[in-house]
């Protein structure tokens, strides 16, 4: 179903609150100081300009035995295609890819996802491609993601790799809501910059807030992440050392002990040879790994291990199964 312009929760539609596309709903709230600064009004199109508010929200449903997707509303350049079923192992289990109609990210640009899975719902996030913040002259660039997980759900959200210019400043908050009885898996890999190019953090700020929270409001954990090279070094022991990519990876989940997650991640990514480690979640809601290294393949392969063993554990398909690397 889509919700176009004037019908009922679309924009411009009768009711309290900003409309959908309004620049205010796609923007957060708050912004860490070290991209606040940066406010200034473009030279280029303005924060609000068609092509500079992306909005993509999407509902899913169980229908005759598999997830379909029940609610959806786009704004460019945000936009998907109809989900794919391509897991011979998971038929009823769609695979979603947010794409974009632009090359990147670029300043001024405002993203919103919004993302809905009902009760007994399984979805596969990612996207097209790689994620490219492009270098930012004024002003920023910003991404919400709001995603909600109902009980008896399994959730994936695995992006490919971002990758911040130099000169670029972004911020993303990410905010899940899952319930005790629902699975989500949440990934990022990130790249120091145009490795290629031996281009290093040469980025102004990259800024992310990953917040879960359980049905009734109450925060599960948090991880907040603050890379700002002029501030402070982007390559200590304690954020991305000497390695060119950082991966991390989360399961929520009550199906199985956090403490038998966490010795699986752990086991897996032991045998790829990376810097990494796994460990239990705040208040055993889960697992979490971390991985490092300077090449995309082999973060690839160690991300898709890792992740192809918590597959093996939790619901009883691979994630080798999919066919492609998140």
């Amino acid at each position: 179903m889509t919700v176009r312009p004037g019908e009922a929760g679309g924009p411009g539609a009768a009711g309290g609150g900003p409309a959908r596309t309004a620049p205010e709903r796609c923007a957060p709230a708050w912004l860490p100081a070290s991209v606040a600064r940066h406010a200034a009004a473009p030279d280029t199109l303005p924060v609000g300009s068609p092509g500079k508010v992306g909005v993509l929200e999407l509902g899913f449903s169980v229908v005759g035995g598999r997830t379909e997707m029940t609610g959806h509303f786009q704004k460019a350049p945000l936009h998907t295609t109809r989900p794919l079923y391509a897991d011979p192992a998971r038929p009823d289990m769609p695979q979603v890819m947010f794409m974009s109609s632009g090359a990147g990210v670029l300043q001024g640009d405002r993203y919103r996802i919004g993302l809905e899975c009902g009760p007994g719902t399984s979805v596969h996030f990612t996207t097209q491609t790689a994620t490219r913040l492009y270098r930012m002259e004024h002003d920023y660039a910003t991404q919400i993601v709001e995603l909600t997980a109902a009980p008896g759900s399994h959730v994936e959200y695995l992006p490919a790799t971002t990758i911040p210019f130099g000169e670029s400043r972004f911020y993303q908050r990410m905010s899940v809501t899952a319930d005790p009885a629902a699975t989500v898996v949440l990934g990022e890999k990130l790249m120091a910059g145009r490795l290629a190019r031996d281009e290093r953090h040469a980025y102004t700020a990259y800024c992310t807030d990953l917040e879960v929270h359980d049905p009734d409001g109450r925060l599960l954990f948090a991880d907040p992440l603050r890379l700002v090279p002029a501030e402070h070094g982007a390559t200590g022991p304690a954020v991305m050392g000497g390695f060119g990519l950082m991966g991390s990876l989360y399961v929520i989940t009550r199906a199985k002990p956090a403490r038998e997650v966490a010795d699986v991640m752990h086991e897996a990514l032991a045998g790829t040879g990376l810097r990494g480690g796994a460990s239990v979640l705040p208040g055993d809601c889960g697992a979490w790994a971390r991985m490092f290294g300077d090449l995309s393949p082999e973060v690839d392969a160690a991300f898709l291990r890792t992740w192809d063993a918590v597959r093996r554990l939790l619901p009883g398909a691979t994630a080798t199964d999919r066919g492609a690397t998140p």
